[in-house]
């Protein structure tokens, strides 16, 4: 069968209270749809002719369409066809579960996402096994790796129509799990998990640093923004490592003794200054127990959950518990053996 790609286009990513106390930019409706276009001219040259997405009413699928109207004006066969996925649309993060659940079901091989760090958490909280390609959209964008959309569309494209083995195509990553007094997986984050003080959810985005506790990253990477900055600049781990980093911060900041401080920029254009008591690595499939008491868990940099002294909090990195789309190494094979010419890799001749 020729394989479908699903994409699921968050209209309103990049649009949290960060965008107001920092200096981040917000993506027009028109910039997302030109984005999904590229996406859709790589694929459609690596030979994928159906794509499925998510509805929405924040009117991309409808420039898409104007896109698309004017090539064929033209006289120009670029993009594949373009299908919706047939579901209620409520405008909230329900939608993103729903879509994706739905294409899973549909056998789509791989998902185009185009949103942040919480539209890619939402994603890789139904994908199962199908692989996500990323592209940043949002306010914090730690988790999709910031890349040209043309290029994505066409590594998602060569993998998916099977020009490039598996285990190049596609890379393991890695996830935390939020447990409540010893029950089932409550929820999860793909980059970090923060705990505060504070126990209302609010406005959800994590910006104000005073209240920090504790910190839980898969990875730390130095050269991104948010939470895990934070533990990037302390001490860095790769995505392909094994586990992760556990960060504890001292109360409003504090720089007492045995406490390091840290400048950390925890949004677009924001610099915090963080005090640290500690930190060491967070093993995979490890549990660990916080010591704040109380107050609220902001997954992938928005508070989502609370918890009081009478529940037992547990947190535990799993390694491969989903899969991506290796860009890099995909178009690296992919200009060593020249997928995209035809002309076969000349054998070296032996001396």
């Amino acid at each position: 069968m020729a394989p479908v790609v699903g994409i699921v286009a968050n209209p309103v990513s990049a649009r949290d209270i960060r965008r107001v106390v920092a200096n981040a930019t917000s993506l027009q409706i028109a910039d997302r749809a030109n984005i999904l276009l590229r996406v859709l001219a790589a694929l459609h040259a690596c030979g994928v002719r159906d794509v499925l997405m998510m509805p929405e009413n924040g009117g991309i699928r409808a420039h898409v369409e104007r896109g698309m109207m004017r090539a064929r004006a033209r006289g120009e066969d670029i993009y594949p066809a373009l299908h919706t996925v047939s579901m209620p649309v409520t405008g909230t993060v329900a939608d993103t579960h729903s879509a994706t659940a739905e294409m899973r079901r549909a056998g789509v091989s791989a998902l185009v996402v185009l949103g942040g760090d919480g539209t890619h958490r939402a994603v890789a909280a139904e994908c199962g096994t199908v692989p996500i390609a990323g592209i940043s959209t949002g306010t914090n964008n730690a988790f999709p790796e910031h890349r040209e959309p043309t290029i994505t569309g066409l590594a998602t494209g060569l993998a998916v129509t099977g020009r490039v083995p598996p285990h190049i195509a596609f890379a393991a990553n890695k996830r935390i799990d939020v447990s409540l007094n010893g029950g089932a997986v409550t929820d999860m984050a793909l980059v970090d998990v923060a705990l505060v003080t504070e126990r209302y959810i609010g406005a959800r985005a994590l910006w104000r640093t005073e209240n920090f506790r504790e910190l839980y990253v898969t990875f730390a990477d130095p050269e991104v923004i948010g939470m895990s900055a934070i533990a990037g600049l302390l001490e860095p781990v790769g995505r392909d490592e094994s586990g992760g980093l556990m960060v504890r911060l001292s109360p409003d900041g504090d720089c007492r003794k045995n406490t390091t401080t840290l400048h950390a920029p925890i949004a677009p254009g924001m610099m915090a200054r963080v005090g640290i008591t500690d930190w060491r690595r967070m093993p995979a499939d490890v549990a660990f127990v916080p010591e704040v008491a109380a107050g609220s868990i902001a997954l992938d940099g928005e508070r989502e959950l609370s918890f009081s002294e009478r529940d037992r909090l547990s947190l535990t990195l799993r390694d491969d518990a989903f899969r991506t789309v290796n860009v890099a190494a995909v178009m690296r094979h992919a200009g060593q053996n020249r997928l995209l010419t035809g002309t076969p890799v000349p054998v070296t001749a032996a001396f």
